[in-house]
């Protein structure tokens, strides 16, 4: 494993097993011949999650692992990777394994590509074309992010989808609050950075449940909103700063 690798995989995981090591299989296939580390954030599971983490270290030496002392959930989780991290470029995908890792060069590439823009922060995930969940769920979403995008006009079709690639140290810019994954690309624009959406696939849980329900989520996103809205109308942006 390098100490300083280019890239840092980070998965938040909460009641994950069974999921969590066949995914991190995924993840080191879908990025081999590169550069990484692989951070899975144990958000204090009740299982063996984190149990199956810490054994298969020995098989994944790419693989390192965080465990939360108290459960703090998944933007939090999210955040204690991006501190923990050494790569310069962060990409993130949920720990149910509904994100394929074979996506991750999808958003790395095209955030890592010679002829990206200076400002380009993020490369997201965009899995309407192929969402694999119920009808009831998909219309949730699309009810939801309809709401933010017009809202927010992040022009994000999904912000809800975990596979993202984006820059550590922008990132690290950002207001955090609970919920904040699902911001992020308004959260970047925000701060004057740009964002870009690829194309993915998405697949069905296999073991376990979900964490969320569609009323819990959009209550949530609805009130999480008002705050970034409240956010947006205060913002003052310098455009950067030059050492005179």
């Amino acid at each position: 494993m390098s100490q300083n690798p280019d890239i840092s995989v980070v998965v938040p995981a909460y009641n994950e097993a069974g999921n969590v090591v066949p995914l991190a299989r995924e993840i080191a296939a879908a990025l081999e011949g590169r550069n990484y580390e692989i951070i899975f954030v144990d958000d204090c599971s009740k299982d063996t999650t984190r149990q199956e983490l810490i054994d298969a270290k020995a098989e994944l030496p790419a693989l390192r692992v965080l465990a939360h002392r108290h459960n703090a959930g998944q933007s939090r989780s999210v955040r204690t990777g991006v501190m923990f991290a050494r790569g310069t470029v962060v990409a993130t995908l949920d720990g149910d394994g509904q994100n394929p890792p074979e996506n991750l060069p999808t958003v790395i590439d095209a955030l890592m590509r010679e002829d990206a823009p200076e400002d380009l922060a993020l490369v997201g995930g965009d899995r309407s074309a192929n969402r694999q969940d119920s009808a009831w769920k998909k219309f949730a979403s699309r009810f939801g992010n309809g709401i933010r995008k017009r809202m927010l006009n992040d022009d994000c079709n999904d912000t809800g989808c975990g596979l993202k690639a984006f820059k550590r140290d922008v990132y690290l810019q950002l207001p955090f609050f609970d919920h904040q994954h699902r911001f992020l690309p308004a959260l970047m624009n925000r701060e004057g950075f740009k964002c870009e959406f690829r194309p993915v696939t998405h697949r069905h849980r296999t073991i376990g449940a979900s964490k969320y329900t569609n009323f819990g989520r959009l209550f949530a996103s609805l009130t999480d909103m008002m705050g970034m809205m409240w956010l947006n109308s205060r913002a003052r942006n310098s455009r950067g700063a030059d050492e005179v």
